[in-house]
């Protein structure tokens, strides 16, 4: 059947986009938040055994309408079969290399530093670069430690404090800063590209009327309480930090997080029109295409 998506395929700087024309039957990619990695998933033809079964930790790259939509490292390729169904190469990926060092623990600490400093210190000793949002890169703070942490489990503990995205895509990360700006969207339409949905539009479990933090002030020796009012419509509850905060900066930033956090699931993300001349349609900030051929 032929394709009505542009699309291309790359293993290890190897474009097999003609190579695997006639036989590639589906390509599905998960573009996650960033509490998981993105996934990619290629089913291919291979009745007469003629596909090569790459390798593991091979480094793939797939671009659908001239753009790139994911990037990372094959995990498991895997060749199914049986006499009557035939033969079919399934190959899975995740946006970055499992074997690698990104998952080795570190164990090191800073002084003085900035998050940028000391996160750039660990993306280099896992053989990675990162990009931080400007808003977290100027942080400091007097002390900054990794603890037997890998890269990859120190970057989301970061991106959980802070009220950030953490994502590796191939060799490189990134910390960006939830709900700071507006995001791409993706329109949907109803009888034309959606083929099915799930949605929850509101979601108040992490939403509360205010915030408050506390942390230890040194020079007159007693725990002060930083509070910040959120403006919740309809919530109730207040929340208070479990963990007494360093300095008064880290007690503001703690407020911060939750209130964004919050807003973030209190947000209408999902709006649905169906008026009556046209299909519904929905806009979410994140995609799962799933593209086969017609």
């Amino acid at each position: 059947m032929a394709w009505t998506v542009s699309w291309r395929v790359l293993i290890n700087g190897r474009d097999l986009t003609s190579a695997w024309r006639p036989v590639l039957i589906d390509i599905e990619i998960e573009d996650r938040d960033g509490t998981s990695s993105d996934t990619c998933s290629l089913t291919i033809d291979d009745t007469d055994g003629q596909v090569r079964l790459p390798n593991k930790g091979d480094r793939l790259m797939v671009f659908l309408e001239g753009g790139k939509v994911f990037e990372g490292f094959i995990e498991q390729p895997q060749s199914s079969g049986s006499r009557s169904a035939g033969r079919v190469l399934k190959i899975r990926a995740k946006g970055f290399d499992s074997t690698g060092k990104v998952k080795e623990p570190q164990g090191f600490h800073m002084d003085d530093a900035s998050l940028e400093a000391f996160l750039s210190r660990a993306a280099g000793h896992a053989g990675m670069t990162i990009n931080i949002d400007p808003d977290f890169a100027g942080i400091v703070r007097d002390y900054w430690s990794a603890e037997g942490e890998s890269f990859l489990a120190l970057g989301n503990r970061m991106a959980k404090k802070l009220g950030g995205t953490f994502k590796i895509r191939g060799d490189r990360a990134v910390l960006a800063k939830r709900g700071a700006e507006s995001v791409g969207a993706v329109l949907g339409i109803v009888g034309q590209n959606v083929i099915s949905w799930d949605i929850t539009p509101r979601a108040p479990r992490r939403a509360f009327k205010s915030g408050s933090a506390k942390w230890f002030d040194r020079k007159s020796a007693q725990f002060v309480t930083e509070t910040l009012k959120f403006g919740a419509e309809g919530v109730e509850a207040d929340n208070l930090a479990r963990d007494v905060m360093a300095d008064a900066d880290e007690a503001r930033e703690a407020n911060d997080t939750c209130k964004r956090e919050g807003e973030r699931d209190m947000d209408q993300r999902f709006p649905m029109a169906t008026p009556r001349n046209r299909a519904p349609s929905l806009a979410a900030p994140s995609q799962k295409p799933a593209l086969v051929p017609p």
